[in-house]
Order: C-alpha cells, then sequence, then structure tokens
C-alpha cells in the first residue's frame, strides 16, 4: 500500500475514525489521497480551504424503511439508501443498486467513486448513490413492482431533475426504473422526465443508455492501446460479469476486431475458445434470467467451471465488469503473467488495491474504474439533456457523443498524469483530473 503524504494522512485517519467499519469506503477514499500529495503542493489554498475534508464528507446521507408485501402476502422489510455526496458540478447523480450486499459503506464508496468519475465526464452531474439490500433474483414481477413502490414513496421526496437524479445499476434495469417512475408520477403529479434516467425508450430514454458503459469502457482501452501504437485487432479478451456492463463490453470489442472467449456470473464461468455466443448470453440473461451454465447446452465444446476463477484464462485485454474487488493481487499477477497487456474496468473498484499496484509495476495499460466506465453516466447526461428539451437523438449521434467523452476522459488522465510526473498512470490522471474540477467549484462557490 501506498505511503500517504503528511498532509493527507491525519485525514484519511478522520474518515476512519468518523466512519467505522465501512471498509469499501475507506479503500476507495484511500485510493483517491494516494494520488493528491503533489496537488495540495501546486494548489495549497486546497489545503487552506480543507477541500479534501470536505470532498470525503457526503451532503447528505438517507437511510429508510422500505415495508412491502411479497406474492403470499407476506410482510417484508427492506433498508433503502440515498447518499447524495457532492453537487458542486450539478445535481446529484449516480445509480440504485438492489442486491444483499448493500449496506451504507458501500453507498458511500460508490457515491464517492461517483464524483470523480462525473466530474471527468465533462458534463455538469454532480455524485450520488443509493440502494437497497432487496434481492430482486428470484422474485416475481409483482413483488419488485411493490417493492419499487414502498421505495419510491419515500425516495421521491429527495430526488428531482434539478436536485438528484438517480439510474440503475446492479439489479435496477428498464424493469424497475419503470415501476419506480411510475410511483414518483402517481405520488407528484408531475411527468418529470428528467429524474431517473435509464428510461424506456419510448417514454423519455435515450438510444445508446442500455450499451453506454460496456460500450464506453472498451472505447477507453481502445485509446489506452492507440497511445501504445496498438490495437483490439486479434486481441483475445476476457470480460466477467454477464450482465448490461458485459454484454455490451462484448459487442463493442467484437466491433473493435477482438475476440472475448469468457464470460462470467456469481457461481462460474464459460470458456469458449471459438469467441462467445453473444446472442446466446443476452437470450439466457436478459430474456430467460437463467445462470450462464445453461450456454453449453447449445454449445456442447464450451466450457463451463462452477466456482472457477476466470482470471486464470489468459489474455491480452481484461475487462472485469461484474463487481468490487473481483480481481486480488494474486489474480494480478496471473494476468500479468499470461500476456495481459491491458486492463480496463467496467465495474466500480473492482481490483484490489494490491491488485492495482501488481498491474502499475507491471507497466501494463490499467483503465481505473471512475474513467473506463464513466461512459453510463455521461450517457445518462446525454439522457437528461434530451429531457430538457423534449428531444431525441438518434443511435448514431448519441454513439459518437459518448466516443468523444470517452476520448477526452481519456486525453484529460493522460495528459494530467504526464503533468504530475506520473506518465501513463491512469490512476493518477483520474483521481487528480477528477478531484481538481470538483474543488475549483467548490472554492468558487465558498464554505457551503
Amino acid at each position: 500500500m501506498t505511503t500517504l503524504d503528511e498532509k493527507i494522512e491525519p485525514i484519511y485517519k478522520a474518515v476512519l475514525d468518523r466512519n467505522p467499519g465501512e471498509v469499501e469506503f475507506h479503500q476507495a477514499v484511500r485510493e483517491v489521497l494516494e494520488s493528491l500529495g503533489p496537488v495540495l503542493v501546486k494548489h495549497p489554498e486546497f489545503a487552506h480551504y480543507k477541500l479534501i475534508e470536505r470532498i470525503c464528507e457526503p451532503e447528505r446521507q438517507i437511510i429508510f424503511r422500505v415495508p412491502w408485501v411479497d406474492t403470499h402476502g407476506k410482510v417484508q422489510i427492506n433498508r433503502g439508501f440515498r447518499v447524495e455526496f457532492n453537487s458542486a458540478l450539478g445535481p446529484y447523480k449516480g445509480g440504485l443498486r438492489f442486491h444483499p450486499s448493500v449496506y451504507l459503506g458501500i453507498i458511500k464508496f460508490l457515491g464517492f467513486e461517483q464524483v470523480f468519475k462525473n466530474s471527468l465526464t465533462g458534463m455538469p452531474i454532480g455524485g450520488g448513490k443509493g440502494g437497497s439490500d432487496f434481492d430482486p433474483k428470484g422474485k416475481t414481477d409483482g413483488d419488485i413492482m411493490r417493492f419499487c413502490q414502498s421505495f419510491m414513496s419515500e425516495l421521491y421526496r429527495h430526488i428531482g431533475e434539478h436536485t438528484d437524479v438517480p439510474a440503475g445499476d446492479i439489479g435496477v434495469g428498464g424493469r424497475e426504473i419503470g415501476f419506480m417512475f411510475g410511483q414518483y408520477k402517481r405520488i407528484t403529479n408531475r411527468w418529470e422526465a428528467g429524474v431517473l434516467t435509464g428510461k424506456g425508450l419510448n417514454w423519455g430514454g435515450s438510444l445508446v443508455r442500455t450499451e453506454a458503459t460496456g460500450y464506453g469502457a472498451a472505447y477507453f482501452v481502445d485509446e489506452m492501446l492507440k497511445v501504445r501504437k496498438d490495437s483490439f485487432d486479434g486481441k483475445t479478451c476476457v470480460v466477467s460479469g454477464s450482465g448490461n456492463v458485459a454484454i455490451y463490453t462484448i459487442e463493442k470489442i467484437n466491433q473493435l476486431g477482438g475476440k472475448v472467449v469468457a464470460c462470467s456470473d456469481s457461481a462460474g464461468y464459460i470458456y469458449d475458445e471459438k469467441g462467445i455466443d453473444l446472442e446466446l448470453v443476452q437470450q439466457i440473461k436478459e430474456i430467460e434470467r437463467r445462470r450462464i451454465n445453461v450456454y453449453t447446452e447449445k454449445h456442447k465444446h464450451a466450457k463451463y467451471v462452477a466456482g472457477g476463477n476466470i482470471w486464470e484464462i489468459p489474455c491480452q485485454v481484461a475487462m472485469p465488469s461484474a463487481t468490487q474487488n473481483e480481481i486480488n493481487g494474486k489474480d494480478a499477477a496471473m494476468l500479468v503473467k499470461n500476456g495481459c497487456i491491458a486492463v480496463g474496468e467496467g465495474a466500480n473498484m473492482p481490483t484490489t488495491p494490491e491488485g492495482v499496484k501488481v498491474f502499475l509495476d507491471a507497466g501494463i495499460a490499467y483503465g481505473p474504474g471512475k474513467a473506463a466506465n464513466a461512459g453510463g453516466v455521461a450517457t445518462s447526461a446525454l439522457e437528461m439533456q434530451q429531457n430538457a428539451c423534449r428531444d431525441s437523438w438518434d443511435f448514431a449521434y448519441t454513439e459518437d457523443r459518448l466516443h468523444k467523452i470517452m476520448q477526452n476522459i481519456h486525453k484529460d488522465c493522460y495528459e494530467t498524469a504526464e503533468e504530475y510526473g506520473a506518465p501513463g498512470n491512469y490512476v493518477i490522471g483520474a483521481n487528480i483530473a477528477g478531484f481538481i474540477k470538483v474543488s475549483r467549484a467548490m472554492l468558487a462557490m465558498g464554505v457551503v
């Protein structure tokens, strides 16, 4: 673990003391703070006005009870969260995650990351995150509708197109967004399209939003390869996960000339040396909502490994697109040993600090999540633009906007890393570039 600057060490200790037990939040904060020593030398005013301390403390943390009645008539109780982290650049913006692992520390880590990710997009959006420990797996549509309605019955008080604009995340797709929007409209008597993003295309959604995170991650890696005089062409790739982010990462890699040979879910992974059959994965996951192991029913040559480690598969490009801390130090070392030259994080903080160190020490092209997976929230902001002007853009135009945003994020990270004496280090570049933009906005607004 990198040593913190002596001016920053007490700030981090205060975060630990103030937020006990929130290990993911601690990890996310430390990862950013490790980059900021040189920034305080160049910008002493940031230290004087305690910008780091203020950015590490959410503007608002909301926790609430979510009671609902299931299909069998039994009362269920879940816990809901919304952490509105920083609004210096615009209304809070960030997804809602429905998963049993959700607790305040997870939401705060995601919200903290979102502040810098949103800053890097260049769009006028602040950072926030929310969700619940509700598990949508195995639930009926009726169960999910009743939960979403109860969840929104409290959340509606805290959101709005000029205040806080949630979207989807793990466990929250178009179905859940639809149920929540319907309840918001019912309670408020307002058709406020800009209050949620990830909506259906026939009622205010944006083309490319579904594909955006996966496409954006592939575009970012493509830019990293370009500065090394390389490309996806002919590269063997591995993408963890098989949800929305993974599916469209695979699609874009295929379009850019790479071949994805493996993907996964929480139970195991599929290895198909001929290349993953994307249409089949979409059928299994998006329509049938089944486990990835059934892939082998149609493709007998493919191999399913229950509980296996997907990072054991040799590849040149790795795209972790499932969840946080899925690549540890040992996994990272195995990837490097097996010839991996680039990693693009489609998930949020999917690599442990030990794994990040392995990648950076090896000198491979490593794109951290706050930069590489910013395409999703960038296209959410484009959806907000379309809603604000009652407009709808075609697919090609919207994807072109996304592509240019990802190119600009790469350029910003790359040039910032060089400016601060760490050429090629996208972690330092992303952290500093994102932090400086938010800090300057906060400085301009005074102590608020």
